[in-house]
C-alpha cells in the first residue's frame, strides 16, 4: 500500500489506495490521549480536524476504529488490532526518514566528547537516546584532565566538552549549562571537618585547599579553589593536584581539603575522604564547550539534546 503526505488544502483527499501520514499520526496520538481536544493540540490542529482525520483513515481502512461518546473515547477490538501493528512500523518509518536526513545533514560518524570528572547519569541518558537516534553517529568518551579543561578541544583531541564552569576563551562557544548545584569541600576521615554536617564558606580560611595544576587558565583555577574566602580572608594554599584521583589522593592523605561538584561527590565514594556540602560559595554548574571554527550539525546536534533534557 502507498504511503502519502497530507495535502495543503484541508478538503484534499489522496488517491483511493494511499494512506496520509499526518492520518496515521492523528490515529497514533488518539490512542494515547484519548481525546479529541488534547489529541488536537498535540497536532496544532483543531478538534474537527481530528475528527476529519479520523474519519478519512477510517474510510480507507473500511472498519471503526474509534468509538467516542460524550463522556469517553475508547479504540474499537479493530482499533486496537490497527495500533499494535502500526506502531513499530511507523517507527520503523520514522527512523529510516530521521537517519536518512541525519546522513545528509552530517549527522553521522564519530562524536567525540570529554569531560570532566565523571559523566552522571543524566548525561549518560543523553547520550544513549542521542545515538538512538543518530545510530549512524558513535560516540566516543574521554576523560579531561582537571589541570587542563580546554587543551583537549583546541588540540582537536576532542570535538565538545563537558567543563566546570566558568568558561572565558574567546574561540570557544559556551552551550548549555546544566547541572548547578551546592559545592561540596572534599576532606581527610582525620580532618576535624569530617564530622560537621554542613560548612561556611569562611572557614575555607583555617585549612590548606588543594589548587589545580596548570595548564588551566588562571581565572578557572582560582573559581576551583579560591585564594580568598567572601569577606576577603584569605585561603592556605595546598598542593595542587593534575588529575581529580590525585586530588582525592591528597585530600585522604590529609594534605588538604578540595572543593568539588556535587556530582563528582556523588560517583567517587571512598572510605578515607568525607564530603561536607558548604554555604555561602555559588554553585558549582557544568557547561557544554566546543571550538567556534569546529561547530558541526553533530556539534550542533549534541548540543541541542543536552539543552532539551538537563538545562
Amino acid at each position: 500500500m502507498a504511503v502519502a503526505e497530507t495535502g495543503s488544502a484541508s478538503g484534499q483527499r489522496a488517491a483511493a489506495g494511499t494512506v496520509e501520514i499526518r492520518e496515521l499520526e492523528c490515529f497514533l496520538i488518539l490512542a494515547e490521549e484519548l481525546h479529541f481536544g488534547r489529541t488536537g493540540d498535540r497536532l496544532y490542529v483543531s478538534q474537527s480536524r481530528v475528527s476529519q482525520l479520523i474519519r478519512s483513515l477510517e474510510q480507507r481502512i473500511g472498519a471503526r476504529l474509534v468509538d467516542r461518546t460524550s463522556r469517553r473515547v475508547r479504540l474499537t477490538w479493530r482499533g486496537e488490532d490497527f495500533l499494535t501493528a502500526l506502531r513499530p512500523a511507523y517507527i520503523a518509518l520514522r527512523d529510516t526518514v530521521d537517519n536518512a536526513r541525519a546522513a545528509a545533514s552530517g549527522l553521522s560518524g564519530p562524536l567525540r566528547i570529554g569531560f570532566q570528572g565523571v559523566v552522571g547519569h543524566g548525561l549518560i541518558d543523553v547520550i544513549g537516546e542521542f545515538e538512538d537516534r543518530f545510530p549512524e553517529c558513535a560516540v566516543e568518551i574521554a576523560e579531561l584532565p582537571l589541570s587542563d579543561p580546554f587543551g583537549p578541544l583546541y588540540r582537536d583531541e576532542v570535538n565538545i566538552a563537558v567543563v566546570l564552569l566558568p568558561v572565558a576563551e574567546p574561540t570557544l562557544v559556551l552551550g548549555p549549562v546544566f547541572s548547578r548545584q551546592p559545592q561540596y569541600l572534599a576532606v581527610s576521615r582525620r580532618h576535624p571537618f569530617a564530622g560537621r554536617i554542613a560548612l561556611d564558606a569562611e572557614d575555607l580560611a583555617t585549612t590548606p585547599l588543594v589548587g589545580v595544576a596548570a595548564p588551566a587558565p588562571d581565572y578557572w583555577r582560582e573559581t576551583q579553589a579560591p585564594a580568598f574566602t567572601p569577606s576577603g580572608t584569605p585561603v592556605p594554599r595546598g598542593p595542587e593536584a593534575g588529575t581529580l584521583q590525585e586530588g582525592l589522593s591528597l585530600v585522604a592523605a590529609n594534605r588538604g581539603v578540595m572543593l568539588l561538584c556535587y556530582p563528582t561527590t556523588e560517583h567517587h565514594h571512598r572510605r578515607d575522604v568525607a564530603y561536607v556540602p558548604v554555604t555561602g560559595l555559588p554553585d558549582s554548574a557544568l557547561g557544554l564547550v566546543w571550538r567556534g571554527n569546529r561547530e558541526t550539525a553533530l556539534v550542533r546536534a549534541f548540543a541541542d539534546a543536552v539543552a532539551g533534557v538537563l538545562a
